[in-house]
């Protein structure tokens, strides 16, 4: 199959193309290559995939998703059988300060690629949504089913919203789309403003970290390999045809969460990164932070039923790879 990877120098966006060309696939990898985070990691990560055995059927362009002209060209270009579009400004806390970027990137962005799908007609578009779009919800663990309208930071905001267009293009133009909670994905090439990434640092380099909520947090980690392999699982089969239980429209239209459903305490969390650098960390405790949420956690029980999902990776198994991986690569300067 060709696959359109949009973020293919992102985190997930370069395990997925590793992934999608280990098994056969033609990529074309598409990525603007902003400065949110050391452009370094975005080139490490491209370097990375054209060392690959399937190198040949990977074609990386950069381009703004947010730009129209290149999104039109993209879609004349290359014809798709699927998309999956995980280009996105990132990050809850970014948001409060520039909003304006997630507007580009989130809305406009994600619209243009909704055009180009539907009037390429492609077969499955599968998006990043985000477990932010819960909030402060009480009820635990999450479900798919749970309303959401009352997100607490503007990123969140972006990706329900993401949710809602693609419904709307599901049910107006019969695309297949489906959506991915994604919960706190984490692992080797990942993003430096993740806590494990700057925790690690820190503590290699003997500084101190910024503990929020007085360490009382729990978080729904998902190792980036699980992530990958539900994301095969499901851009291979999209959805059909059926009725929100909500309403009389009917569209082919999926939204899933993805996650490890076991949430980690903070402390077992430092904990694992202190073994794995073989240092204690120094800790400066603070209280939460806005846009902030004490926990997350996935309930996952329709792609266990559907897709056979089970990720299987610990806490102390995925940080401990991590770490190796970022003494390896010594991000404490250049990355290399």
């Amino acid at each position: 199959m060709k696959i359109l990877v949009t973020g293919a120098a992102g985190f997930i966006g370069f395990h997925l193309s590793k992934a999608l060309l280990q098994r056969g696939d033609e990529v074309i990898g598409v990525d603007n290559l902003n400065s949110y985070y050391d452009l370094n990691l975005k080139k490490l990560r491209l370097n990375e995939i054209e060392k690959f055995p399937n190198a040949a059927n990977f074609n990386f362009l950069e381009a703004d998703i947010a730009n129209k002209q290149d999104v039109e060209s993209l879609f004349s270009d290359f014809t798709f059988n699927s998309v999956v579009n995980l280009a996105a400004q990132a990050g809850v806390r970014f948001s409060i300060d520039n909003p304006h970027s997630y507007v580009q990137s989130n809305l406009v962005g994600f619209l243009n690629i909704l055009e180009g799908c539907r009037n390429s007609k492609v077969g499955h578009f599968v998006y990043a949504s985000s477990s932010s779009v819960y909030g402060m919800n009480v009820k635990k663990p999450f479900s798919v089913d749970d309303r959401v309208d009352h997100p607490i930071s503007f990123y969140a905001a972006t990706k329900k919203s993401n949710e809602l267009m693609a419904h709307s293009y599901s049910h107006l133009y019969n695309l297949a789309t489906t959506g991915l909670r994604f919960f706190t994905v984490y692992g080797p090439y990942g993003r430096p403003d993740m806590a494990y990434y700057n925790f690690t640092k820190c503590i290699l380099d003997g500084k101190s970290i910024d503990v929020f909520n007085n360490g009382k947090m729990q978080r729904d980690f998902t190792y980036i390999d699980d992530i990958v392999d539900g994301m095969l699982r499901i851009l291979d089969n999209p959805p059909l045809l059926q009725k929100n239980k909500y309403s009389h429209a009917t569209a082919p239209y999926k939204i899933y969460n993805i996650g490890n459903n076991n949430p980690v305490s903070l402390r077992r969390f430092i904990s694992a990164i202190e073994k794995a650098c073989g240092k204690k960390a120094i800790e400066n405790l603070f209280p939460m932070q806005p846009g902030d949420v004490p926990i997350t956690y996935a309930n996952i029980d329709p792609l266990i039923a559907e897709y056979k999902f089970q990720p299987s990776t610990s806490i102390e198994v995925g940080i401990q790879k991590f770490v190796e991986w970022f003494i390896k690569h010594n991000p404490t300067g250049e990355i290399k």
